[in-house]
């Protein structure tokens, strides 16, 4: 069983940043891709940002040029630098893991983060 561990979510005020980090093991981090997706109440989870093994990285459109992907092989740790943060960023943020060559998937338990204006 793959257990990817996430943490960093909060309650942050309209313009905060948070740091989200996702570790997962160690054998395994660096072929996989790694995915940042969020859950907002009512709605369907969607991507957030994604990387891959080789480090490109890709976004939806509404947290383009605020939002930051990247990932330490050495640490096995994906991250999600969060800011100018709004109220609509809100929901459950889930880590995936998708092992390359295999397709296998795994997620984390989710962070909530809250933001208030």
């Amino acid at each position: 069983q793959v257990q990817l561990v996430e943490s960093g979510g909060g309650l942050v005020q309209a313009g905060g940043s948070l740091r989200l980090s996702c570790a997962a093991p160690g054998s395994i981090f660096s072929i996989s891709a790694m995915g940042w997706y969020r859950q907002a109440p009512g709605k369907q989870r969607e991507l957030v940002a994604g990387i891959d093994i080789r480090g490109s990285t890709n976004y939806v459109d509404s947290v383009k040029g605020r939002f930051t992907i990247s990932r330490d092989n050495a640490k096995n740790t994906v991250y999600l630098q969060m800011n100018s943060l709004k109220a609509e960023d809100t929901g459950v943020y889930y880590c995936k893991l998708t092992l390359v060559g295999v397709g296998r998937e795994y997620w984390g338990q989710g962070t909530q983060v809250t933001v208030f204006s």
